[in-house]
């Protein structure tokens, strides 16, 4: 293949990339204001600047298109308390930025984390994205115990529980004041903010 050949070949790969991109935006929006059961491949393409034939084209299936949609939205989420645990120079200042940072997602992010647990409900009878949601469950878990080991090394202390402990008692503790903020609770963002902190130190003993 000539060199020319080569830049249109990548110029399709990026435009195709950069297309399946857009529609994975458009079909966050959609599926954060509806879920998974209530939005249609139509719905979506109409939510974007491509008909419903060119979402085909782009995407086999609404299974395949929310798998991408998802992923892109996780890139971020996996690792949005790594720079807590970078920035923290002592134990009260992991638990206290651990603890503003869920709360801050929270606010901002309550309806894409809606769309998260719907899915991960969904991939319980729904098998075709089941391995995609265990995969990003796990990349998830990695994120919180990265908290956990660095709270260890400020602290001198040990965790009490192992790393799926540790992520199902943050992972429940978000997803009960998410439920609280969707239901119209003002302060759930502020609640969960202070409960994190006494939730970290019970994770752990005096070494």
């Amino acid at each position: 293949m000539t060199q020319a050949k080569e830049r249109i070949s990548r110029r399709g790969v990026d435009k195709f990339a950069q297309r399946r991109e857009q529609l994975a935006e458009s079909a966050l929006q959609a599926l954060a204001e509806l879920g998974y059961a209530r939005t249609s491949l139509r719905e979506i393409a109409q939510k974007s600047d491509f008909s419903h034939g060119v979402l085909h084209y782009y995407f086999a299936d609404k299974v395949e298109l929310l798998t991408y949609s998802v992923r892109k939205f996780e890139e971020v989420c996996v690792t949005r308390y790594d720079d807590v645990v970078a920035e923290a120079r002592t134990a009260e200042e992991l638990e206290q930025g651990f603890g503003a940072a869920m709360a801050t997602t929270l606010r901002s992010d309550a309806v894409m984390h809606r769309l998260w647990y719907d899915l991960r409900n969904q991939s319980l009878f729904e098998e075709s994205f089941r391995a995609d949601v265990l995969d990003i469950d796990e990349r998830r878990q990695a994120m919180i115990w990265r908290v956990v080991e660095r709270y260890a090394e400020l602290s001198g202390a040990v965790a009490q529980v192992s790393e799926a402990v540790a992520y199902a008692t943050f992972d429940g503790l978000f997803q009960q004041f998410l439920l609280r903020h969707l239901a119209g609770r003002e302060t759930a963002a502020d609640e969960l903010g202070e409960a994190v902190p006494r939730v970290v130190k019970q994770l752990f003993r005096t070494a």
